[in-house]
């Protein structure tokens, strides 16, 4: 046996023995009682000063720190890390920078944290922790962010405390976020090589949106911040310490000590408290909600028949409001809805999800996780000026005439030989690999994406925004995918002939644009992508084809990191 595989064998059995003892001390959810904590407020940032009426560029630093953090009133407190102006100031999710269209954002990112991680990381991924082995590596990336592939947070851009030890693409400390995209939800998060699954469960996450006065005040939607509230959700398990627990034995351990496909916690969190309440009077309220989880799905829903309307989906508002019973939300995307009151008739409103894990075929909900949050609707009605117009913002159209390149981008999922997944891949190749998706800037392109895993995997793209034009079932599934396997050629294989099954319309709520998408297991989705601003189809006001470029990724950060996301170059 080699120093390698022996090396990694001994950390096998590491991990077995810390499991067995994690294991005895994890926290039963469903004894936690639901409902006993208030929705909390989140910080808010301006990232901008407003002198003599006129709105100007603000610096920012925002660190990243080590502290504890209560979750629950009976839980005890987490050891967490969190983003905030000061380490007394900061939580989790981060506070929600607010910025204004065409006025720059600066951000310089700081990292506090320690040498030791609070969480079990794999050596045998691509990790930028076998490099930095002093210090935790961490990089900001803006998701739905249309800026410099300086500021993107490229996954090899990280650096540890006090920028001792950087990637080999860093490149500043202080980020340039333009914010001369159209006005939308976005939210940051830690995006280091190896390390995005770790660092977000530890708590590196929190929203961004960018708010456009002259275009968006004139709909008239629920506004302040009373009535216009960002909804952070995602899941975590618990020990009874209180500290954050996750398997630190892989599904296969001799080959991946840690690494497993897919993160699930029992205890779902809004804002920062799990299962929180909050009161809410009988009118209309706006809720920008961010799927924050590793790998969840959710298909939230209130059990007294409340109905959503949806406004916006990711980054960017739809041209009319759609109203749903029910909304699918994949990791990393993000619904925006309004929700009147008024139109209930019971007292209190209980957001639900019923969505199994790993979606779509996977386990049910339980007791724990089948419920998000709770509204106290208080009885007395009164005059709610805010309305829901009957059209919103409309873009030019992605027509497919203009789009100059036709791409195939095929998922595959690789197990060992007790059928145990080790590695995810996009088009075949490793992250590392040299780019083979170099669109041109300014350009239309149509992709279609074959998923031939059993996953539905929620594809984002930075930088390019893309329309969702249809979903095609593979017939004769296992044929095609032992010819991907052998040729990973679309055409060659004949993709045309296979991709002839039933069509899955896309929802009207999601016909928009987005930067997340679900893709379907067994099925070729086909999107329209573009590289240039979506409300002007101008170019960029940066230079995208610079270093170190952007990615696309599946955003089931267990996945991304092992290691399904490949470079994006955009090229003159």
């Amino acid at each position: 046996m080699d120093y390698p595989t022996l090396l990694v064998t001994l950390l096998a059995i590491l991990c077995a023995l810390t499991c067995i003892s994690a294991s005895d001390m994890l926290l039963n959810a469903s004894k936690l009682h639901m409902f006993v904590d208030e929705l909390p407020q989140i910080p808010r940032i301006l990232a901008y000063d407003l002198a003599q009426g006129v709105p100007k560029s603000k610096a920012l630093t925002i660190g990243m720190f080590k502290k504890k953090w209560k979750f629950h009133r009976d839980l005890p407190a987490t050891t967490v890390y969190a983003y905030g102006l000061n380490r007394k100031k900061a939580t989790v999710p981060g506070p929600t920078i607010e910025a204004l269209y065409g006025v720059g954002t600066h951000v310089t990112w700081r990292n506090h944290l320690p040498p030791k991680h609070i969480l079990p990381w794999d050596p045998t991924i691509p990790t930028a922790l076998t490099v930095a082995t002093k210090g935790i590596p961490t990089v900001v990336h803006l998701h739905g962010g249309i800026h410099e592939p300086e500021s993107d947070g490229n996954a090899n851009s990280w650096f540890v405390s006090g920028f001792k030890k950087k990637g080999p693409t860093w490149t500043k400390k202080t980020y340039h976020y333009s914010n001369n995209q159209h006005p939308g939800n976005l939210w940051y998060h830690d995006h280091a090589m190896g390390l995005t699954r770790v660092n977000l469960l530890a708590g590196l996450i929190g929203a961004y949106i960018i708010r456009h006065p002259s275009i968006e005040s004139p709909l008239g939607l629920p506004h302040g911040n009373e009535f216009d509230l960002p909804l952070v959700v995602f899941d975590r398990s618990f020990r009874t310490d209180g500290s954050i627990y996750m398997n630190s034995t892989g599904n296969n351990p001799t080959i991946h000590p840690q690494w497993q496909p897919e993160y699930f916690g029992d205890a779902i969190i809004v804002n920062g408290k799990a299962w929180p309440r909050l009161r809410v009077r009988r009118r209309k309220y706006r809720f920008r909600i961010i799927n924050a989880s590793n790998a969840r799905f959710f298909r939230f829903f209130f059990t007294n028949g409340l109905r959503f309307t949806h406004v916006a989906s990711d980054s960017a508002y739809i041209e009319k409001p759609i109203t749903a019973n029910e909304t699918l939300l994949g990791p990393s995307e993000i619904t925006d809805i309004i929700v009147d009151f008024s139109k209930s008739k019971s007292k209190v409103a209980i957001l639900a999800n019923d969505a199994p894990y790993p979606y779509p075929t996977g386990d049910p909900v339980n007791e724990a996780n089948s419920k998000v949050m709770k509204f106290i609707i208080l009885p007395e009605k009164e005059v709610d000026t805010s309305r829901v117009p009957h059209s919103l913002l409309r873009y030019p159209d992605a027509s497919l005439s203009h789009a100059t390149r036709t791409r195939y981008i095929a998922m595959y999922e690789y197990t060992s030989d007790i059928d145990e997944p080790t590695h995810l891949y996009l088009n075949g190749k490793p992250y590392d690999a040299p780019a083979t998706e170099t669109p041109t800037e300014g350009s239309t392109e149509v992709w279609y994406v074959i998923n031939l895993t059993d996953d539905n995997h929620p594809l984002h793209i930075h930088l390019g925004l893309f329309k969702v034009l249809d979903q095609t079932k593979l017939v004769d599934l296992d044929k095609f995918k032992d010819c991907m396997t052998k040729l990973n050629d679309a055409i060659k294989c004949h993709v045309e002939k296979y991709a002839r099954g039933k069509k899955v319309g896309v929802p009207a709520h999601e016909k928009g644009w987005k930067n997340v998408y679900k893709m379907m297991p067994g099925f070729v989705t086909k999107i329209v992508v573009r590289f240039s601003y979506i409300h002007t189809n101008a170019s960029y006001g940066f230079d995208a084809t610079a270093q170190p470029g952007y990615v696309y990724h599946c955003h089931i950060l267990d996945h991304e990191d092992n290691a399904m996301m490949r470079p994006l170059k955009i090229i003159a």
